[in-house]
């Protein structure tokens, strides 16, 4: 675990941007401790470096958490977009030493301003926005949550853990139980009514993504204890192949 100020020494991302994060529920720390310490774990940390990676994009923060939590995220195309947005930029900067470099050794003898130009790099972030965009699933959860404040963001949260502290008080039963399956129901039911139509497709691959590792199954396993995210996954499963 790492207290904030360490998180802000080794990202460089400033306590005052950590502690907005943590408010608008961006990047919640995994633990505060009693005297009010807010502590992140790795999991936490990998979520940090994907925010960051964004927002070398240029994504508002609002948008980030929504793509991070929509069930279309694709992290490994996301590090794809940032090798190129990056390869991009060098190339801009390249250029830029360049044309500084010419003017320092023979002085400027025509007016080119074409080492300025960033519209392939606008261009290519825009394609990068517009890409997450385009599911039905984004633009509902946008749509839904438009206009919700932070404390009703905050127990929205708190009401979807709950449901998986339910699922840790049920481990001990079969998955496809009659019990546990109408739990499974509960959870589709409530991701559709205050995020997006959780169809049964969708719901499948949330639970393959609850039990993926990460901050996810890390978080699910707080609320519900140590395998309560594969339990939920092999309960979704069971529940999808009906």
């Amino acid at each position: 675990m790492r207290t904030v100020n360490e998180v802000s020494k080794l990202t460089g991302v400033s306590v005052r941007a950590l502690h907005h994060y943590d408010a608008i529920g961006l990047l919640k720390p995994t633990m505060v401790t009693e005297a009010g310490y807010r502590l992140y774990d790795e999991p936490a940390l990998e979520r940090l470096q994907q925010i960051l990676l964004f927002r070398e994009l240029e994504f508002p923060l609002k948008e980030i958490k929504a793509i991070l939590e929509s069930p279309s995220f694709d992290r490994g195309k996301a590090l794809e977009q940032q090798i190129t947005l990056l390869t991009l930029k060098k190339e801009h900067l390249e250029n830029l030493i360049d044309l500084a470099r010419g003017i320092k050794a023979i002085g400027v003898n025509k007016m080119d301003f074409t080492a300025f130009d960033t519209s392939k790099i606008d261009e290519y972030a825009a394609r990068a926005k517009a890409s997450y965009g385009q599911t039905a699933e984004y633009r509902e959860y946008e749509a839904k949550s438009k206009g919700r404040t932070a404390e009703e963001t905050k127990e929205l949260n708190l009401r979807m853990m709950a449901l998986f502290t339910e699922f840790g008080a049920m481990r001990k039963l079969p998955p496809d139980s009659g019990e546990v399956q109408a739990q499974v129901k509960r959870l589709q039911d409530f991701i559709t009514e205050h995020f997006y139509t959780c169809s049964n497709e969708v719901l499948y691959q949330l639970g393959l993504m609850y039990a993926g590792g990460g901050e996810f199954t890390s978080t699910i396993d707080k609320a519900g204890g140590e395998g309560t995210a594969e339990f939920a996954c092999l309960a979704i499963q069971a529940y999808c192949k009906k």
